[in-house]
């Protein structure tokens, strides 16, 4: 087994005003070359948006891309003709495939929205773009992980171009093993709150840890966690 801690101090900050964004990865003007990517995870941003702002109309090409609220409402567009609200216990995917372009902005004018942003290179090139966006029942993650996106759509899951997964659980003091899904993939695991000892390393809010090279690892939470794994092919 292998593992790569990322702590959340370490993180790219950037205050834009409108936009506070902490950047797992080397994205807009953070750049690390050694946090550039884990195996084909390429961008998780944490983004608190103020009322009313957001990201105007841009583009993308050949990009995974799944948001997840984690408070408030997002609004989206795009050039598919999706519009619509995104909210907690909602998750959205984009295969932006041969062009997609979007916009996004706080559906509030008075709360502030957080959520991640992330991004997984394709499995397939130039796909016809899509969208997709799904609600959850957040009691189905409580003591057990849920996917909520997988490769082939099971148990409710939603599709993505890649052999990824991305499963949310909310524990309370207690102990359990998560099993890699695909073999020769790596699990990227983001404490979203609480805290956690996880293959062996101590995390708090926000904190990371990338595991490879093995077919399974350890979670024991301490109190109550929230953890949010982003499970990617690694090569």
């Amino acid at each position: 087994m292998k593992t790569i801690f990322h702590s959340a101090s370490d993180r790219g900050i950037q205050d834009h005003g409108w936009l506070k964004a902490a950047h797992s990865f080397s994205f807009s003007n953070y750049h690390d070359p050694a946090k550039v990517h884990f195996g084909l995870l390429r961008v998780l941003n944490d983004d608190i948006v103020a009322p009313g702002m957001g990201f105007g109309t841009h583009g993308h090409d050949n990009m995974e891309i799944v948001t997840i609220p984690l408070r408030g409402t997002l609004a989206h567009k795009d050039s598919l003709g999706s519009e619509g609200f995104i909210k907690p216990g909602e998750v959205q995917i984009m295969s932006a495939g041969k062009g997609i372009r979007h916009s996004e902005y706080n559906g509030s004018a008075t709360e502030e929205v957080n959520l991640f942003q992330i991004w997984v290179f394709p499995k397939v090139r130039n796909i016809e773009p899509r969208y997709d966006q799904k609600a959850f029942d957040a009691e189905t993650w409580k003591g057990k992980f849920k996917t909520l996106v997988s490769p082939a759509e099971e148990d409710g899951a939603m599709w993505i171009n890649q052999d990824a997964f991305f499963s949310r659980g909310d524990f309370e003091a207690e102990k359990s093993t998560y099993t890699i899904k695909h073999p020769g993939n790596g699990a990227y695991v983001m404490v979203v709150e609480g805290e956690a000892e996880i293959a062996g390393q101590s995390l708090s809010r926000r904190d990371a840890i990338g595991v490879f090279d093995t077919e399974s690892f350890d979670i024991d939470v301490k109190g109550k966690a929230s953890l949010l794994v982003v499970e990617v092919p690694m090569e």
